[in-house]
């Protein structure tokens, strides 16, 4: 189906917000909840929503009551009697709005015009994503078939970008290549003033409907390409996008292909934001990245980062060319279609990768902070980490870049003169041989935000220990050196570097 097709289906209309509101108060009042959906379906067919798969739905929805009605008209896309909805819902109004359509073959049924999922906000809000038929779950299989210009709802990629996005209030918040409003509709909860972008038109109204239904403040909606909408002298405090990373030869598929060469749009949009950030301003990125034979990865990200913004990228996933062209086009439905077709795809893909000499594709997240001195020294972290974190993240990103300040603001005396506090949930570990007088090594390893492991010898992890805000990192260090009979200067000139590392990583905080 072209763009000109699917802009011809019927949406419901963005200039009826008194019917929005309606619609919202009776899904609310039916509980077509987040907890309402996980009650009435349980974990299991929960989860397998999740995935796309929707039999087990189906199944527990086989009942008469109002809330099963809602998940199969607006959740699973069947067709139900008039009579199960009507006093549950606006019908007429939701029907001349659009929302609903008539069907069955003696008019007596209605559909769904799209999909709404219900999804918890991090306060408990009740929200609701609109997305096309068939699309609540982003990067569902087979969809990408169907059409170019399809608009997805709540995908993980959605909700890895929600979970690691700094949330302090601010003045001016811009969510590039918006879709269906997902990061926007969290942007309306600690930003002043919301900017919108997509290329995609159809995209801005789905994205009006979402923040319509879940009750949020209207944003600012522009249409165009990265940064193609945005006035020369706006900037922003918050820049946030979970852009069409996807590598692929061509831009076939517009909610996900870059439509630039190679890892291009990324390495663009990463490149531009510096200059559209204010002091102090957060950029956020979800990106895929090109590992090219002989050159080092973490170098092109660095690469990558603009002159006055320190960075943070993380590197979450790894997949050879063959995984990746086989993951995209099994998301495009693709292996579906014929199978010579399929086939000439993935030639293509390989090829597109051959000729670029690409031996493999980076997932991960990309943060710009906008640095406040801009002739200092930028600190851009590059690390590869695909251990499971704890999400949210957002207040761990904003702890790392305070950590970066306080460690380029203190020298080494500095910090022999602070005093340190061991953070929450930090565990020692002691490996060694059973019965052996003395472990090999010690791990902290943290329990909260990045679940991140280091390896201490026994004075960093007997400084650990002791820090508890009382004492300066110097005494301390006298004291253990006085334990383990080592010069007091010594110990003091060489454990500088272990307290800093500590710090940076998260296991210590300054006091005070």
């Amino acid at each position: 189906m072209s763009d000109s097709r699917l802009s011809s289906l019927p949406m419901p209309s963005v200039d009826r917000s008194d019917v929005a509101v309606r619609l919202r108060q009776a899904l609310i009042g039916a509980a077509f909840t987040a907890d309402g959906l996980l009650e009435l379906l349980g974990a299991s067919a929960y989860a397998a929503l999740a995935r796309s798969e929707v039999v087990p739905a189906l199944r527990a929805t086989r009942g008469d009551t109002a809330l099963e009605a809602l998940v199969r008209l607006f959740l699973l896309q069947q067709t139900v009697p008039r009579a199960r909805v009507d006093g549950v819902l606006p019908l007429d109004a939701c029907v001349e709005s659009g929302w609903l359509v008539p069907a069955g073959a003696d008019g007596d049924g209605i559909a769904a015009a799209v999909d709404v999922r219900p999804y918890g906000g991090p306060d408990g809000e009740d929200w609701f994503i609109v997305s096309d038929l068939g699309c609540a779950v982003g990067g569902a299989g087979g969809i990408g078939s169907r059409d170019e210009g399809v608009v997805l709802g709540v995908g993980g990629a959605s909700t890895t970008l929600a979970g690691i996005t700094v949330r302090t209030a601010v003045g001016s918040a811009l969510d590039l290549g918006t879709g269906s409003g997902i990061q926007a509709l969290h942007a309306t909860r600690h930003a002043t003033r919301v900017t919108a972008t997509d290329l995609n038109p159809r995209a801005l109204h789905i994205t009006a409907l979402t923040l319509a239904l879940s009750g949020a403040l209207a944003v600012d909606l522009r249409q165009g390409s990265l940064f193609e909408p945005v006035r020369a002298d706006e900037t922003y405090d918050l820049i946030v996008s979970n852009p069409p990373f996807v590598i692929s030869p061509g831009a076939r598929l517009t909610y996900r292909d870059g439509g630039m060469g190679g890892d291009d749009l990324c390495r663009t949009l990463v490149a531009q934001s510096g200059e559209r950030l204010n002091e102090g301003g957060f950029a956020q990125f979800l990106a895929n990245w090109q590992h090219v034979e002989g050159e080092d990865w973490q170098e092109r990200l660095r690469s990558w980062v603009p002159r006055g913004c320190d960075a943070w990228i993380v590197q979450r996933e790894v997949q050879d060319v063959t995984q990746y062209a086989e993951l995209w086009l099994r998301d495009a439905g693709d292996h579906r279609d014929d199978v010579a077709e399929y086939r000439a795809r993935y030639d293509a893909w390989l090829d597109e990768f051959e000729t670029r000499k690409v031996k493999g594709v980076g997932f991960g997240w990309i943060t710009l902070r906008k640095a406040a001195a801009a002739d200092s020294a930028p600190s851009i972290t590059v690390e590869e980490w695909p251990h499971p974190v704890e999400q949210p993240l957002g207040e761990a990103v904003r702890q790392h870049f305070a950590r970066v300040d306080y460690l380029r603001s203190n020298d080494d005396a500095a910090l022999l003169a602070a005093h340190f506090r061991l953070t929450t949930e930090v565990v020692q570990e002691q490996v060694g041989l059973p019965g052996a007088e003395d472990p090999e090594h010690v791990v902290l390893r943290q329990n909260r935000g990045m679940r991140r492991a280091t390896k201490v010898d026994t004075v960093g992890a007997g400084f650990a220990g002791v820090c508890d805000g009382t004492l300066s990192a110097g005494r301390i260090l006298d004291a253990i050196a006085q334990l383990v009979g080592e010069d007091a200067v010594a110990l003091r000139d060489r454990t500088p570097g272990q307290i800093r590392l500590l710090v940076e990583q998260g296991f210590l905080e300054p006091v005070g």
